[in-house]
């Protein structure tokens, strides 16, 4: 009796020095995720040859996560992660091919939708059609206005974005028309979500279009970069025709101007964002955070070697190199999170899903492959848990894998065509860039990472790599 009675008490201590931490709060959640960012997009990161000074200035106000990992290599796959909480070997969309999230998912909206917050999700879902169990109002949801399909969430000037599970149609991208840009008509409805929400708690999940190809941007913001960025390399897109605005990118004269003005426009929306949460005086009790799906893109005539868009990193979407995945986080919570602050504590996707659980109170499945980073956000490093290993696996470009070990990685290319394909190793603290494969002299860390290669991931009828 007497070692139960101690054993509640220092149950009972450890959630009450918890409670004090938080004081009860449930803060809302604002998360925007940039599609096709890379690390070395953001001027707090080192690109100089643009400027992002309100995202930089987020970062001044919060915490840099210089150890961050998004879910996968490319769009859907991320944006399953993030949602449930599971790596790539678990969760059960595992590529761009129009699965949806299954009916049985529990996502980090339900959870939050459960304990007594509003969700809204403006933007990009991609992971699953208007009416099919992966709609983000059947994946805890209250709000939905954007795109549904990730093909058209190509195209900057659509026919028609969804509005929940109403079809609207814009009347001024009729034919060739550019009269309604959709990153601007999602960022007003985003914006009137925080107003209507203001009394909290609300989760705004933000999957931001920006500034994934194609290369478009309003006129205002074309015309302040065209010219700096030369020599420029016209590309030649889809211009008219049965497939225009279903997926193939536009043309584009000035593909350098055109994606620093996408970036542009998604730094002034986070501004926006930041200047409503302020207005409202609802900024304290805000976590906000802004990151990236994956590495940077080279498509519809995108230039990522011109911009160091990977940064120190090899590699870019679709490679799961680290330019590939490792990707800016930043968070701020005011009076919570220490202000200009830097974390190297090694994160990813899954992780957030149950740091939200653990920030809320909440129970979350036990099938996550999450850990939850709260302490490092209340500055407790020493309860801070960290992972065995991180895990991803791609099915396009003969299949890849990797591992995330602690200082090693592991990479694997052409899987489906030879699964026994010899690892390459890399030591990151020696070798950020991964230009010295070292696993003929680390046999004893290759094949504990062979062994993770195996046991990481279940199997599955639609992701396979034989």
């Amino acid at each position: 009796m007497v070692c139960l009675a101690l054993l509640w008490l220092c149950l009972y201590g450890a959630a009450q020095e918890k409670e004090g931490k938080l004081d009860g709060q449930r803060p809302n959640i604002v998360y925007i995720l940039a599609d096709d960012l890379g690390y070395g997009d953001l001027g707090c990161l080192g690109q100089d040859k643009f400027a992002t000074p309100n995202i930089d200035k987020l970062a001044e106000r919060g915490m840099l996560f210089t150890q961050h990992y998004a879910g996968s290599t490319v769009c859907a796959p991320s944006r399953s992660v993030l949602m449930t909480g599971q790596h790539t070997g678990h969760t059960p969309v595992r590529g761009n091919n129009k699965v949806p999230l299954p009916a049985e998912s529990v996502t980090l909206a339900e959870i939050l939708k459960k304990n007594g917050y509003v969700t809204g999700a403006f933007g990009k879902w991609g992971l699953g059609e208007v009416g099919s169990e992966g709609d983000p109002l059947n994946q805890g949801f209250d709000r939905f206005y954007g795109y549904n399909n990730q093909s058209l969430a190509h195209n900057y000037y659509p026919y028609h974005l969804w509005d929940d599970r109403q079809k609207i149609s814009l009347e001024g991208n009729q034919g060739r028309s550019t009269g309604q840009y959709a990153p601007e008509l999602i960022h007003r409805k985003a914006l009137e979500f925080i107003e209507e929400n203001k009394d909290g708690p609300f989760f705004l999940y933000y999957p931001s279009i920006l500034p994934h190809a194609e290369l478009v941007a309003p006129t205002a913001y074309m015309n302040r970069f065209k010219g700096k960025f030369g020599p420029e390399k016209p590309y030649k897109g889809v211009d008219d025709g049965p497939r225009y605005r279903k997926g193939p990118y536009a043309s584009q004269e000035h593909p350098h101007a055109a994606f620093v003005a996408m970036v542009t426009v998604l730094d002034d929306q986070v501004g926006e964002i930041m200047a409503k949460l302020d207005e409202l005086g609802i900024a304290e009790n805000t976590v906000m955070v802004f990151t990236s799906d994956n590495g940077p893109h080279q498509e519809g005539g995108a230039d990522p070697g011109y911009f160091n868009s990977n940064g120190p990193f090899k590699g870019i979407k679709r490679d799961l190199y680290e330019g590939g995945i490792h990707v800016p986080m930043i968070l701020t919570w005011p009076g919570r999170v220490k202000a200009g602050s830097t974390t190297d504590h090694i994160s990813a996707f899954w992780d957030v899903l149950p740091t939200v659980g653990e920030l809320i109170g909440a129970t979350v499945p036990d099938e996550v492959d999450g850990i939850s980073f709260l302490p490092t956000l209340l500055g407790d490093e020493g309860a801070q848990r960290t992972h065995d290993y991180l895990y991803w696996e791609f099915f396009e470009k003969g299949g890849r894998q990797a591992v995330r070990m602690g200082e090693w990685k592991g990479v694997k290319y052409n899987v489906k065509k030879d699964p026994d394909a010899p690892l390459e190793l890399y030591h990151l603290p020696s070798d950020i860039g991964e230009n010295n494969n070292v696993a003929d002299k680390h046999p004893d860390i290759v094949e504990k990472i062979e062994g993770i290669l195996k046991e990481a991931r279940t199997p599955s009828d639609i992701y396979r790599f034989d």
